[in-house]
């Protein structure tokens, strides 16, 4: 779907290259190298079928699974979370922190984080815009989950964003979204 390498932003202090798509044990591997401002990073998430691992290659990564104390890292060093283990990580340091890594199987990430960062940089006070986000996180929730939406946004507000952005016809900017992995 994207030629490699391609390059995607936001505005709240992350930036991704998904370097190129390869094959390991007949399965697609993406590999990605990341550059994140100090104090940035993704919210709480879950990849439901993919593994994901970062090498530190320059400044100071923390990271955090639930329920446990936060860790960090350093160059050299490398971080793997496993699919179905919700994790986040942001820069822990003072300068920009640049990691190199991989995530298998792509399935779904390289179009899901496209259209999220999209989504942050059309939205306001650093979330995503609703219509676009709800549209992503029904779509792909068998794929994606982030933590820390309440239990009524999740409930209620997503389904009627989607609701609204299927009768209003903002959902027609994904008319070519690929199709979920189940």
């Amino acid at each position: 779907m994207y030629n490699h390498p391609h390059t995607i932003e936001n505005k709240i202090g992350e930036k991704l290259c998904f370097t190129r798509l390869v094959k390991e044990d007949g399965v697609d591997k993406l590999e990605v190298e990341n550059w994140v401002q100090p104090g940035a990073g993704p919210l709480m998430h879950v990849h439901w079928k993919q593994d994901e691992s970062l090498t530190v290659i320059s400044g100071k990564i923390g990271t955090q699974i639930p329920g446990e104390e936060p860790r960090y890292y350093g160059p050299g060093e490398t971080v793997t979370f496993y699919r179905g283990t919700w994790h986040r990580f942001w820069n822990a340091g003072n300068d920009v922190l640049n990691c190199k890594g991989w995530i298998k199987p792509a399935d779904n990430i390289e179009y899901y984080l496209t259209e999220i960062y999209k989504a942050i940089d059309a939205g306001k006070n650093h979330r995503p815009e609703p219509t676009a986000a709800a549209f992503l996180m029904t779509r792909y929730k068998s794929e994606f989950d982030v933590s820390g939406i309440p239990g009524v946004v999740k409930k209620v507000i997503i389904p009627l964003q989607y609701f609204i952005g299927r009768f209003t016809g903002a959902h027609k900017r994904f008319k070519d979204a690929p199709q979920p992995v189940k």
